[in-house]
C-alpha cells in the first residue's frame, strides 16, 4: 500500500482513537516525553542560548529517532501494521477530545454561577493567571485556547505527518512540548528557551495558516473570518496564534485578545475582531469546540490530499 494510504487511513484511525478514549489517564507517552525533557533541563541548564539549543537537539531529536525506528521497524511489515502505528502515533500526539472536554467543563462551570471551580480548571488548557478574571473574561480565554490549541494539539501534527510520516507526527509534538515548558518568557528561560520557542514558531506555521483557512471555510461567518484574519492576525505577538485566533473570532462574530496576565505579568494585546465582534459569551464554548472538531477533519483531508498529489507527481517525474 502506497505511504500516503498508510497515512490517511491511519490518521483517521487515530483521530478516532482520540474521539472515542482521549487521553490516557496515566502513561501518556507526552507525559514521559516532559519528563525526560524536565530531567534533561536538569542536566543541561544554564542561562545561556548555546545551552538552549543543545536541549532542543536532544529532545526534539530524540522523538524524532523513535519515530525513525518505529517506521524501520514496520517497513517490511504488511499495510496493516504500517497503518496501526501511523493510527497508535496520531492518537498519541492529538489532544482535540481532551481540548473539548475541558473547555465544555469550565463552560459547564461558567453556566451554573460557579465561577471558583471554572477558575480552578483553567490551568489545564492555558497558563494565566484565573483569579483576577471573571465569567466573561474566563469564556474568551477558553475560546482562545480552543483556536489555539486547535492548531498546536492537532493541525500541526497531521501537517508533519502527511510530510514525514510517524517521525513527523512525533518531532512537531515534541516541538510544541519543548515550547510550552521552556518557551516562555521567564527569566529562567528566556535565553535557555529562546530555541525551542523560535523552533516552534517555525514548525507550527504550516499548521496554524491550515487551520485559520480551515476555520474560514468551516465557520458560520467566512467572510468574518477573513476580514479578521486579515485585518487583524498580525497585531497578535504569536506568529502563529494570530491567524489562528483571528480567524475563529470573525467566524464567531466574536471580540478576542485584549489585556490578558501571565505568571504575574500582563499584556496588552491587539483586540481580534474588534470592529465588528461582540463579547463572548457562554454558549461560544460549545460553538468553539464544534468549529475545531470540523476545523480537525478538513485539515485531515486536506492534508491526506496533498500527500496523494505529491505521491502521484513525484511518481510521473520518475517515470518520465
Amino acid at each position: 500500500m502506497r505511504a500516503d494510504r498508510v497515512f490517511a487511513y491511519g490518521a483517521a484511525a487515530g483521530l478516532i482513537g482520540d474521539r472515542i478514549l482521549g487521553d490516557p489517564r496515566r502513561g501518556h507517552p507526552v507525559a514521559a516525553f516532559g519528563r525526560t525533557a524536565a530531567a534533561v533541563e536538569r542536566a543541561l541548564w544554564r542561562d545561556d542560548r548555546a545551552r538552549g539549543v543543545l536541549h532542543a537537539l536532544v529532545c526534539a531529536g530524540g522523538a524524532t529517532a523513535v519515530g525513525v525506528l518505529a517506521s524501520r521497524a514496520v517497513r517490511s511489515r504488511p499495510a496493516a501494521a504500517r497503518i496501526a502505528l501511523t493510527a497508535a502515533a496520531t492518537w498519541a500526539v492529538v489532544g482535540g477530545t481532551s481540548l473539548g472536554r475541558e473547555a465544555r467543563a469550565i463552560g459547564g462551570s461558567l453556566a451554573a454561577g460557579d465561577i471558583a471551580a471554572a477558575r480552578a480548571r483553567l490551568p489545564h488548557l492555558c497558563g494565566r493567571d484565573p483569579q483576577a478574571l471573571d465569567g466573561q473574561q474566563l469564556a474568551r480565554a477558553v475560546v482562545e485556547s480552543v483556536a489555539e490549541n486547535t492548531s498546536d494539539a492537532v493541525v500541526g501534527a497531521l501537517v508533519w505527518g502527511a510530510v514525514a510520516g510517524v517521525p513527523g507526527l512525533l518531532a512537531f509534538r515534541a516541538v510544541n512540548t519543548l515550547d510550552a515548558m521552556v518557551g516562555h518568557k521567564s527569566p529562567r528561560h528566556l535565553r535557555y528557551g529562546w530555541a525551542c520557542a523560535r523552533l516552534d514558531d517555525v514548525a507550527g506555521w504550516p499548521g496554524a495558516r491550515l487551520t485559520a483557512l480551515a476555520a474560514v471555510a468551516a465557520g458560520p461567518d467566512r467572510r468574518g473570518a477573513v476580514r479578521a484574519w486579515r485585518a487583524d492576525a498580525a497585531g497578535h505577538p504569536s506568529p502563529n496564534a494570530g491567524p489562528v485566533e483571528a480567524s475563529f473570532a470573525g467566524a464567531l462574530g466574536v471580540r478576542l485578545g485584549g489585556t490578558l496576565a501571565y505568571g504575574g505579568r500582563v499584556e496588552h494585546r491587539a483586540v481580534l475582531n474588534g470592529a465588528t465582534g461582540r463579547p463572548v459569551e457562554i454558549s461560544d464554548i460549545e460553538r468553539a469546540v464544534r468549529l475545531s472538531r470540523t476545523v480537525t477533519w478538513l485539515a485531515l483531508g486536506a492534508c491526506a490530499a496533498a500527500r496523494t498529489l505529491v505521491s502521484r507527481t513525484t511518481k510521473r517525474g520518475r517515470r518520465g
